[in-house]
């Protein structure tokens, strides 16, 4: 029998009956005739009508996505994730820390092959919380940093480890050097950055292998902190990222991070051990800064200028009036490092690169400032012992 189309909205009808009150009661049976209708009986209750206010809708983890939205990782409009608009998008050397995509592709997250990125990502992206929170990072089990080195993880520390451990190494400035004559400067030479918030390659220190180490010498490895301080997150809250400084007053007398003092010696040659060892690697850092802007001068003959809005941050200055060179209304790059300056300016920018390697790793930092200094004293003719600095 053909199907007579008059009868759909009778049978439309018949169907939300069947939603609203059970199949056996637009049937007309009742239990008392169908036992087994009444046992496949669905409940169906229509949803509260809206609109609807969000404020009333109860969102498990509403707190976590609140510190993240306020927190870096999150700041669509700041440089580490704008730096790309005017391409339209982010190159593949780039895209693994500044957007989660990137990063998950990086680590083969979204189905491609891992260690690469295919790219090039889309802008507009942020270190979201697939970056984080995604399944897959259970199965990342070690991170390859630039010096070579393969470094175990788990979990979320392959997030962190991942994008915080700079992009060269000691070993790429060695490279560059080669068995060039440590004095004479040559514009084959290009500063080498060690890029930014390095947190994770100063924390392992030696073992990490970020730093230019100097032959002869010994570094410390990684800065094991007192228990149960073992990663990342053991100081930093994972969405606001701000530091949980209450647990450092189980072994330290202070009241801001910055004052925590970890040696009774003065290694800047101060004498003060009242202040945090943070103002030692400070003060270490500002004259090894200058050390290497009067090496330029002195030595290399070629006066510079740093300016750390701008890279590569090292400007040539011809006439020593402390103004960059100008080429068609552009500061010119500093091109006259010779070996000793440019590993010199890559340690002293690698441990400033690190704004917490007072907390990550001062014994490391410490180390590569004292050495630093101590070989740019020689050409200069400063005497170590005047300096009264502690390595």
């Amino acid at each position: 029998m053909p199907f007579d189309s008059r009868l759909t909205p009778v049978l439309s009808a018949v169907a939300c009956a069947a939603l609203l009150f059970g199949a056996h009661a637009v049937s007309g049976q009742t239990e008392s005739t169908d036992s087994d209708a009444a046992e496949a009986t669905v409940p169906f209750a229509l949803p509260k009508s809206g609109p609807f206010n969000p404020a009333d809708i109860e969102i498990k983890n509403d707190q976590s996505i609140t510190d993240w939205f306020r927190s870096a990782h999150a700041d669509a409009a700041a440089e580490a994730f704008r730096h790309w608009d005017g391409e339209e998008e982010i190159n593949s050397a780039c895209a693994t820390c500044h957007s989660g995509e990137g990063f998950r592709d990086y680590h083969g997250l979204d189905g491609t092959a891992a260690g690469s990125v295919e790219g090039p990502i889309n802008t507009g992206g942020v270190v979201d919380c697939g970056t984080c929170h995604n399944a897959g990072l259970s199965e990342v089990t070690e991170v390859a940093f630039p010096s070579g080195l393969m470094h175990p993880v788990q979990g979320v520390e392959a997030s962190c480890m991942t994008c915080h451990q700079g992009r060269t190494a000691g070993i790429t400035v060695s490279k560059a050097l080669g068995d060039l004559e440590l004095d004479t400067p040559n514009p084959e030479l290009r500063f080498i950055n060690p890029h930014y918030a390095t947190a994770a390659a100063t924390w392992l220190g030696a073992y990490g292998g970020s730093g230019y180490h100097y032959e002869g010498k010994e570094y410390s490895g990684r800065f094991f902190h007192a228990r149960p301080v073992s990663s990342c997150v053991s100081c930093h809250e994972p969405h606001t990222l701000e530091v949980a400084f209450e647990p450092c007053l189980t072994c330290h007398q202070a009241n801001t991070p910055e004052e925590i003092r970890i040696a009774r010696q003065s290694y800047d040659g101060s004498g003060d051990t009242t202040k945090g060892i943070r103002s030692d690697i400070q003060a270490n850092a500002a004259m090894l800064l200058d050390m290497v802007k009067t090496y330029a001068s002195d030595v290399a003959g070629a006066p510079m200028i740093y300016d750390g809005t701008r890279y590569p941050y090292f400007f040539s200055d011809a006439n020593g009036d402390g103004v960059a060179d100008q080429n068609e209304g552009r500061p010119v790059t500093y091109g006259a490092w010779t070996p000793r300056s440019l590993r010199a300016a890559y340690n002293w920018k690698l441990v400033t690169a690190d704004p917490g390697n007072f907390a990550h790793n001062p014994p490391y930092m410490l180390e590569l400032l004292y050495d630093t200094i101590e070989d740019l004293s020689e050409p200069l003719g400063v005497s170590m012992e005047s300096l009264n600095l502690l390595r």
